[in-house]
Protein backbone atom coordinates (compact mmCIF):
# COMPACT_ATOMS: atom_id res chain seq x y z
CA UNK A 1 0.00 0.00 0.00
CA UNK A 2 1.07 3.78 -0.37
CA UNK A 3 2.72 5.20 2.98
CA UNK A 4 0.37 7.04 5.30
CA UNK A 5 1.45 10.42 5.33
CA UNK A 6 -0.44 12.30 7.70
CA UNK A 7 1.22 14.68 8.84
CA UNK A 8 1.12 18.92 8.00
CA UNK A 9 4.31 20.42 9.00
CA UNK A 10 5.09 24.63 8.11
CA UNK A 11 8.84 25.89 7.69
CA UNK A 12 10.52 28.83 9.13
CA UNK A 13 10.55 31.31 6.58
CA UNK A 14 11.27 32.32 2.68
CA UNK A 15 13.45 29.66 1.72
CA UNK A 16 14.13 25.63 2.63
CA UNK A 17 16.77 24.73 5.32
CA UNK A 18 18.45 21.13 5.02
CA UNK A 19 16.26 20.68 8.37
CA UNK A 20 13.20 21.66 6.42
CA UNK A 21 14.16 19.48 3.73
CA UNK A 22 15.00 16.47 5.52
CA UNK A 23 11.39 17.41 7.27
CA UNK A 24 9.65 17.83 4.59
CA UNK A 25 11.29 14.26 2.59
CA UNK A 26 10.42 12.07 6.02
CA UNK A 27 7.72 9.15 4.53
CA UNK A 28 4.85 10.27 7.39
CA UNK A 29 5.16 14.02 5.88
CA UNK A 30 1.99 14.25 3.55
CA UNK A 31 2.01 18.35 3.59
CA UNK A 32 2.75 21.55 4.47
CA UNK A 33 1.24 24.50 5.58
CA UNK A 34 2.24 28.74 4.57
CA UNK A 35 1.98 31.82 6.96
CA UNK A 36 2.38 35.26 6.38
CA UNK A 37 5.87 34.66 7.21
CA UNK A 38 7.03 32.61 4.23
CA UNK A 39 5.50 35.21 1.77
CA UNK A 40 7.95 37.67 0.47
CA UNK A 41 6.51 38.21 -2.86
CA UNK A 42 5.21 35.92 -5.42
CA UNK A 43 8.01 34.52 -7.03
CA UNK A 44 9.74 33.45 -4.00
CA UNK A 45 6.29 32.00 -3.01
CA UNK A 46 6.87 30.15 -6.68
CA UNK A 47 10.19 29.27 -5.98
CA UNK A 48 9.56 28.21 -2.44
CA UNK A 49 6.42 26.10 -3.82
CA UNK A 50 8.70 24.43 -6.66
CA UNK A 51 11.47 23.72 -4.08
CA UNK A 52 9.14 21.92 -2.05
CA UNK A 53 7.58 19.94 -5.26
CA UNK A 54 10.97 18.93 -6.45
CA UNK A 55 11.26 17.40 -3.15
CA UNK A 56 7.85 15.69 -2.74
CA UNK A 57 5.54 15.74 -5.82
CA UNK A 58 2.80 14.61 -3.59
CA UNK A 59 3.72 17.11 -0.98
CA UNK A 60 0.08 18.88 -0.44
CA UNK A 61 0.80 22.40 0.04
CA UNK A 62 -1.94 24.51 1.89
CA UNK A 63 -2.56 28.11 3.34
CA UNK A 64 -5.14 29.22 5.17
CA UNK A 65 -6.48 32.17 2.81
CA UNK A 66 -10.11 32.63 3.35
CA UNK A 67 -10.41 35.94 2.69
CA UNK A 68 -11.24 39.06 4.75
CA UNK A 69 -8.68 39.23 8.01
CA UNK A 70 -7.72 35.40 7.07
CA UNK A 71 -5.72 36.21 4.09
CA UNK A 72 -1.64 35.09 3.75
CA UNK A 73 -1.12 37.18 1.01
CA UNK A 74 -2.15 40.66 0.21
CA UNK A 75 0.81 42.61 -1.96
CA UNK A 76 2.33 41.87 -4.93
CA UNK A 77 -1.04 41.62 -6.97
CA UNK A 78 -2.90 39.28 -5.21
CA UNK A 79 -6.95 40.64 -4.70
CA UNK A 80 -7.88 41.40 -1.40
CA UNK A 81 -10.49 38.78 -1.35
CA UNK A 82 -13.96 40.06 0.80
CA UNK A 83 -14.83 38.24 4.38
CA UNK A 84 -17.61 35.80 4.01
CA UNK A 85 -19.80 37.70 6.17
CA UNK A 86 -20.16 40.65 2.68
CA UNK A 87 -21.23 37.32 0.67
CA UNK A 88 -24.19 36.98 3.22
CA UNK A 89 -24.95 40.46 3.32
CA UNK A 90 -25.41 40.81 -0.22
CA UNK A 91 -27.60 37.75 -0.19
CA UNK A 92 -29.51 39.51 2.54
CA UNK A 93 -30.35 42.74 0.08
CA UNK A 94 -32.80 40.74 -2.34
CA UNK A 95 -35.08 44.17 -2.82
CA UNK A 96 -33.17 46.13 -5.40
CA UNK A 97 -34.62 44.13 -8.82
CA UNK A 98 -33.67 41.15 -10.43
CA UNK A 99 -30.43 39.95 -9.99
CA UNK A 100 -29.14 41.63 -6.71
CA UNK A 101 -29.64 39.85 -3.40
CA UNK A 102 -28.99 36.03 -3.70
CA UNK A 103 -27.85 35.74 -7.18
CA UNK A 104 -26.24 38.39 -6.44
CA UNK A 105 -24.20 36.73 -3.83
CA UNK A 106 -24.01 33.07 -5.37
CA UNK A 107 -22.15 34.61 -8.37
CA UNK A 108 -19.97 36.68 -6.12
CA UNK A 109 -19.27 33.63 -4.21
CA UNK A 110 -18.29 31.34 -7.03
CA UNK A 111 -15.87 34.75 -8.36
CA UNK A 112 -14.64 34.29 -4.90
CA UNK A 113 -13.70 31.09 -4.71
CA UNK A 114 -12.37 31.01 -8.38
CA UNK A 115 -10.20 34.31 -8.37
CA UNK A 116 -8.96 32.61 -4.70
CA UNK A 117 -7.85 29.51 -5.96
CA UNK A 118 -6.40 30.79 -9.28
CA UNK A 119 -4.41 32.86 -7.84
CA UNK A 120 -2.82 30.85 -5.14
CA UNK A 121 -2.28 27.92 -8.00
CA UNK A 122 -0.28 30.62 -10.11
CA UNK A 123 1.96 30.25 -7.25
CA UNK A 124 2.46 26.64 -6.72
CA UNK A 125 -0.29 26.19 -3.67
CA UNK A 126 -2.34 23.35 -4.13
CA UNK A 127 -5.31 24.12 -1.31
CA UNK A 128 -6.76 26.47 1.11
CA UNK A 129 -8.81 25.45 4.49
CA UNK A 130 -12.03 27.07 3.15
CA UNK A 131 -14.72 27.37 3.42
CA UNK A 132 -15.81 28.49 7.03
CA UNK A 133 -19.33 27.23 7.48
CA UNK A 134 -19.50 27.88 11.32
CA UNK A 135 -22.81 30.04 11.78
CA UNK A 136 -22.72 33.85 12.80
CA UNK A 137 -24.47 33.89 15.84
CA UNK A 138 -22.75 37.01 16.78
CA UNK A 139 -20.96 35.56 19.69
CA UNK A 140 -17.75 34.47 18.41
CA UNK A 141 -14.56 37.28 18.01
CA UNK A 142 -12.50 33.97 16.45
CA UNK A 143 -15.07 33.29 13.79
CA UNK A 144 -16.98 36.93 13.52
CA UNK A 145 -17.08 37.97 9.62
CA UNK A 146 -15.15 34.79 8.94
CA UNK A 147 -18.97 33.15 8.76
CA UNK A 148 -21.31 33.65 5.77
CA UNK A 149 -24.62 34.14 7.99
CA UNK A 150 -26.52 33.34 10.78
CA UNK A 151 -29.11 30.87 8.78
CA UNK A 152 -27.51 27.15 7.61
CA UNK A 153 -29.72 27.45 4.61
CA UNK A 154 -27.85 30.09 3.27
CA UNK A 155 -24.81 29.30 4.64
CA UNK A 156 -24.68 26.21 2.49
CA UNK A 157 -25.56 27.22 -0.49
CA UNK A 158 -23.67 30.31 -0.54
CA UNK A 159 -20.31 27.98 0.10
CA UNK A 160 -21.65 25.26 -2.12
CA UNK A 161 -20.99 28.13 -4.49
CA UNK A 162 -17.28 29.23 -3.54
CA UNK A 163 -16.57 25.96 -3.86
CA UNK A 164 -17.52 25.84 -7.47
CA UNK A 165 -15.37 28.42 -7.98
CA UNK A 166 -12.24 26.47 -6.20
CA UNK A 167 -13.12 23.88 -8.75
CA UNK A 168 -13.17 25.50 -11.52
CA UNK A 169 -9.58 26.47 -10.54
CA UNK A 170 -8.98 22.83 -9.76
CA UNK A 171 -8.85 22.73 -6.36
CA UNK A 172 -10.42 20.61 -3.41
CA UNK A 173 -12.56 22.52 -0.76
CA UNK A 174 -12.40 22.19 3.11
CA UNK A 175 -15.12 22.83 5.55
CA UNK A 176 -14.67 24.25 9.13
CA UNK A 177 -14.92 23.72 11.81
CA UNK A 178 -17.25 20.80 12.47
CA UNK A 179 -19.74 20.50 13.93
CA UNK A 180 -19.88 24.29 14.43
CA UNK A 181 -17.90 26.84 16.60
CA UNK A 182 -19.84 29.70 15.75
CA UNK A 183 -21.93 29.33 19.02
CA UNK A 184 -18.73 29.21 21.66
CA UNK A 185 -17.30 32.65 22.41
CA UNK A 186 -14.01 31.37 24.13
CA UNK A 187 -11.23 31.02 21.41
CA UNK A 188 -9.82 27.37 20.86
CA UNK A 189 -6.22 29.04 20.18
CA UNK A 190 -6.25 29.95 23.64
CA UNK A 191 -8.82 27.83 25.64
CA UNK A 192 -11.19 25.11 25.31
CA UNK A 193 -14.37 26.15 24.02
CA UNK A 194 -17.39 24.37 25.54
CA UNK A 195 -20.61 24.15 24.20
CA UNK A 196 -23.48 22.72 26.14
CA UNK A 197 -26.28 21.92 23.50
CA UNK A 198 -27.75 18.81 22.59
CA UNK A 199 -26.73 17.00 20.43
CA UNK A 200 -30.10 17.33 18.30
CA UNK A 201 -29.69 21.26 18.31
CA UNK A 202 -26.32 21.37 16.85
CA UNK A 203 -27.35 18.74 14.08
CA UNK A 204 -30.50 20.72 13.01
CA UNK A 205 -28.52 23.85 12.85
CA UNK A 206 -24.80 24.81 13.23
CA UNK A 207 -23.87 20.96 11.73
CA UNK A 208 -26.66 20.70 8.57
CA UNK A 209 -24.16 22.47 5.97
CA UNK A 210 -22.20 19.33 6.13
CA UNK A 211 -25.17 16.75 5.50
CA UNK A 212 -26.15 19.04 2.83
CA UNK A 213 -22.80 19.38 1.45
CA UNK A 214 -21.63 16.12 1.68
CA UNK A 215 -21.22 15.93 -2.45
CA UNK A 216 -19.21 18.45 -2.73
CA UNK A 217 -17.06 18.98 -0.18
CA UNK A 218 -13.79 17.39 -0.27
CA UNK A 219 -12.42 17.59 3.35
CA UNK A 220 -13.49 18.91 6.64
CA UNK A 221 -11.87 20.19 9.79
CA UNK A 222 -13.16 19.42 13.24
CA UNK A 223 -13.75 21.96 15.73
CA UNK A 224 -11.34 22.08 19.02
CA UNK A 225 -14.29 22.42 20.87
CA UNK A 226 -16.08 20.11 23.64
CA UNK A 227 -19.73 19.19 23.28
CA UNK A 228 -20.00 17.26 26.90
CA UNK A 229 -23.49 16.51 26.08
CA UNK A 230 -22.26 14.65 23.38
CA UNK A 231 -18.95 13.49 24.27
CA UNK A 232 -15.95 14.73 27.08
CA UNK A 233 -13.58 14.85 23.96
CA UNK A 234 -13.18 18.06 21.56
CA UNK A 235 -14.78 17.10 18.27
CA UNK A 236 -11.48 16.56 16.45
CA UNK A 237 -10.08 13.89 18.93
CA UNK A 238 -14.03 12.25 19.36
CA UNK A 239 -14.81 9.12 17.36
CA UNK A 240 -18.37 9.41 17.88
CA UNK A 241 -17.76 12.93 16.05
CA UNK A 242 -15.98 12.02 13.39
CA UNK A 243 -16.78 8.14 12.83
CA UNK A 244 -20.16 7.66 13.99
CA UNK A 245 -21.34 11.40 13.23
CA UNK A 246 -19.27 12.57 10.52
CA UNK A 247 -18.83 9.53 8.51
CA UNK A 248 -22.11 7.50 9.15
CA UNK A 249 -24.92 9.68 9.99
CA UNK A 250 -24.06 12.62 7.65
CA UNK A 251 -22.37 10.02 5.30
CA UNK A 252 -19.24 12.27 4.67
CA UNK A 253 -15.96 10.22 2.45
CA UNK A 254 -14.00 12.87 1.88
CA UNK A 255 -10.60 13.63 3.81
CA UNK A 256 -10.70 14.83 7.77
CA UNK A 257 -8.35 17.00 9.10
CA UNK A 258 -7.19 18.02 12.69
CA UNK A 259 -7.42 21.48 13.08
CA UNK A 260 -3.97 22.77 14.54
CA UNK A 261 -2.71 20.49 17.44
CA UNK A 262 -0.41 23.32 19.21
CA UNK A 263 -3.65 25.20 19.97
CA UNK A 264 -4.55 25.28 23.14
CA UNK A 265 -7.86 23.43 22.58
CA UNK A 266 -5.69 20.86 21.21
CA UNK A 267 -3.35 20.18 24.19
CA UNK A 268 -6.26 19.25 26.67
CA UNK A 269 -7.49 15.97 26.06
CA UNK A 270 -9.62 13.68 28.96
CA UNK A 271 -8.77 16.15 31.67
CA UNK A 272 -4.84 16.08 30.91
CA UNK A 273 -2.37 17.96 29.23
CA UNK A 274 -0.89 15.79 26.27
CA UNK A 275 2.17 16.11 24.01
CA UNK A 276 2.01 16.35 20.37
CA UNK A 277 2.67 12.56 19.99
CA UNK A 278 -0.25 12.13 22.12
CA UNK A 279 -3.02 14.21 20.27
CA UNK A 280 -1.42 13.25 16.74
CA UNK A 281 -2.35 9.14 18.25
CA UNK A 282 -5.50 10.37 19.54
CA UNK A 283 -7.04 12.42 16.05
CA UNK A 284 -5.63 9.51 13.94
CA UNK A 285 -7.12 6.76 16.34
CA UNK A 286 -10.53 9.12 16.52
CA UNK A 287 -11.11 9.25 12.45
CA UNK A 288 -8.43 12.05 11.60
CA UNK A 289 -6.96 11.48 8.20
CA UNK A 290 -4.09 13.59 8.63
CA UNK A 291 -3.31 16.07 11.45
CA UNK A 292 -1.60 19.79 11.56
CA UNK A 293 1.16 21.01 13.75
CA UNK A 294 1.84 24.82 12.86
CA UNK A 295 4.31 27.58 13.86
CA UNK A 296 6.55 25.05 15.80
CA UNK A 297 9.31 24.89 13.31
CA UNK A 298 10.38 29.12 13.78
CA UNK A 299 12.73 28.38 17.35
CA UNK A 300 14.36 25.53 15.28
CA UNK A 301 11.98 23.18 14.89
CA UNK A 302 12.47 20.54 18.17
CA UNK A 303 9.16 19.61 18.71
CA UNK A 304 8.66 19.05 14.81
CA UNK A 305 11.18 16.66 14.86
CA UNK A 306 9.84 15.15 18.17
CA UNK A 307 6.39 14.72 16.42
CA UNK A 308 8.06 12.80 13.48
CA UNK A 309 10.44 10.76 15.65
CA UNK A 310 7.30 10.14 18.36
CA UNK A 311 4.55 9.42 15.78
CA UNK A 312 7.04 6.93 13.89
CA UNK A 313 8.29 5.31 17.31
CA UNK A 314 3.76 4.68 17.92
CA UNK A 315 3.33 3.30 14.38
CA UNK A 316 5.81 0.56 15.21
CA UNK A 317 4.88 -0.07 19.01
CA UNK A 318 0.97 -0.37 17.32
CA UNK A 319 -0.42 2.96 19.12
CA UNK A 320 -1.76 3.62 15.77
CA UNK A 321 -1.80 1.99 11.94
CA UNK A 322 -1.38 3.72 8.53
CA UNK A 323 -4.65 3.93 6.76
CA UNK A 324 -4.58 3.02 2.88
CA UNK A 325 -7.97 4.77 2.49
CA UNK A 326 -6.48 8.19 4.42
CA UNK A 327 -3.88 8.33 2.17
CA UNK A 328 -6.02 8.16 -1.06
CA UNK A 329 -8.38 10.87 0.38
CA UNK A 330 -5.22 13.00 0.76
CA UNK A 331 -4.05 12.48 -2.59
CA UNK A 332 -7.16 13.25 -3.79
CA UNK A 333 -7.29 16.65 -2.54
CA UNK A 334 -3.91 17.42 -5.06
CA UNK A 335 -4.95 19.98 -7.80
CA UNK A 336 -6.98 18.57 -10.75
CA UNK A 337 -5.77 19.82 -14.02
CA UNK A 338 -2.68 22.26 -15.03
CA UNK A 339 -3.07 25.59 -13.04
CA UNK A 340 -2.60 28.67 -15.49
CA UNK A 341 0.59 30.81 -14.64
CA UNK A 342 -0.06 34.20 -13.69
CA UNK A 343 0.25 36.53 -16.63
CA UNK A 344 -1.65 34.21 -18.59
CA UNK A 345 -4.23 34.53 -15.69
CA UNK A 346 -4.09 37.95 -15.55
CA UNK A 347 -5.96 38.31 -19.26
CA UNK A 348 -7.83 35.17 -18.94
CA UNK A 349 -11.82 36.37 -19.75
CA UNK A 350 -12.77 33.90 -16.49
CA UNK A 351 -10.25 35.24 -14.09
CA UNK A 352 -11.67 39.10 -15.36
CA UNK A 353 -15.43 38.28 -15.22
CA UNK A 354 -14.66 36.88 -11.64
CA UNK A 355 -12.96 40.34 -10.58
CA UNK A 356 -15.56 41.84 -12.01
CA UNK A 357 -18.32 40.21 -9.74
CA UNK A 358 -16.35 40.70 -6.34
CA UNK A 359 -18.24 42.39 -3.80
Amino acid sequence: MNEHAPLILDVAGLVLTDADRRRLAHPLTGGMILFARNWQDRDQLTQLCAQMKELRPDLLICVDHEGGRVQRFRTDGFTHLPPMRALGELWVNDTAGPGTGVMAACNAATATGYVLASELRACGVDFSFTPVLDLDWGESGVIGDRAFHRDPRVVALLARSLIHGLLQAGMASCGKHFPGHGFVKADSHTEIPVDRRSLKAILGDDAAPYGWLDTVLSSVMPAHVIYPRVDSRPAGFSSLWLNEILRRQLRFAGAVFSDDLSMAGARLIDGREVSYVDASVIALNAGCDMVLLCNQSVDGGAAVDELLDGLAQARRAGRWQPSEASEQRRLALLPSGPALHWDELMTSQAYELALDLLP
